[in-house]
């Protein structure tokens, strides 16, 4: 039986995960939540975007942890991630058009890169970014190690104490509660919520989107009734078949199907 998705390394980087054949396919780099690189959640959307027809690569980015701990997200490097969208360009098999794709931790993520990469006139920006669950502001760090559920005491969301990012061995512009300036990236957004988030509100994707609006862009937004953080199977469902449509569109997928990228 011949496999329809095929794992295929990116030297030095990790496994990716795309269509059989020689490609090249458009590309999607992926950024994980909180609950870390270990726990395979961003290696099954990767799968989902791989079925479709993209090279997919899932960027374990938190530090430490195991299959039983998450690590922690604690002054990671961005610069790195700019690092791993060229390594991705370069990849044989990724056609010219590449996105980058984040949920929760991985979405604050996505949206601080492209506001960084924008702003230095970075090569490799990413041509399209979606993220679902975004914060609208920078967030403190993370470590698996102290998380509590709400109502616990000494739950937090998050360390405000502790950075989460750097870049180029600085915190300046990082520091939590500060917004990101996701306005200075210049491509193709999607930017999808529950209405029902218990852990991050949706008014910080309706702040992002009226920012947005506010400087003449023009967002794909998407807010999906009564769903939660992680919405369940029928909102997963719209989910998939909303951003899906979106990267179909801004990175070219039926053009490069059909040869002619």
């Amino acid at each position: 039986m011949t496999l329809n998705i095929v794992q295929r390394m990116l030297p030095g980087w990790g496994v990716t995960y795309g269509p059989a054949g020689e490609g090249p396919f458009p590309a999607v780099m992926l950024l994980h939540g909180s609950e870390g690189a270990w726990s395979g959640w961003s290696h099954r959307d990767a799968m989902l975007l791989a079925a479709q027809g993209y090279l997919a690569f899932p960027l374990g980015y938190s530090q430490g942890g195991n299959i039983w701990n998450a690590g922690h997200i604690i002054d990671y490097p961005l610069e790195r991630s700019a690092e791993a969208l060229l390594a991705l360009r370069a990849f044989g098999y990724a056609a010219d058009w590449v996105g980058l794709y984040g949920v929760s931790r991985g979405a604050e993520q996505a949206l601080l890169l492209g506001a960084l990469m924008a702003r230095e006139a970075m090569p490799g920006l990413p041509d399209a970014i979606a993220v679902h669950s975004p914060p609208d502001v920078v967030c403190g760090a993370f470590d698996a190690r102290s998380f509590r559920d709400a109502g616990d005491p000494g739950w937090q969301a998050w360390d405000a104490r502790q950075r989460a990012w750097q870049w180029r061995g600085r915190h300046d512009g990082l520091l939590p509660t500060t917004p990101i300036e996701i306005e200075r990236y210049p491509g193709p957004l999607f930017i999808s919520h529950g209405t029902d988030d218990q852990m991050w509100s949706v008014e910080m994707t309706r702040r992002l989107e009226q920012r947005l609006r506010h400087h003449g862009r023009e967002p794909e937004v998407h807010y999906y009734a009564g769903e939660d953080h992680i919405p369940g199977s029928e909102g997963q469902n719209l989910h998939y078949q909303k951003v899906l449509g979106f990267f179909a569109h801004a990175l070219h997928l039926h053009t490069t199907q059909s040869g002619k990228g």
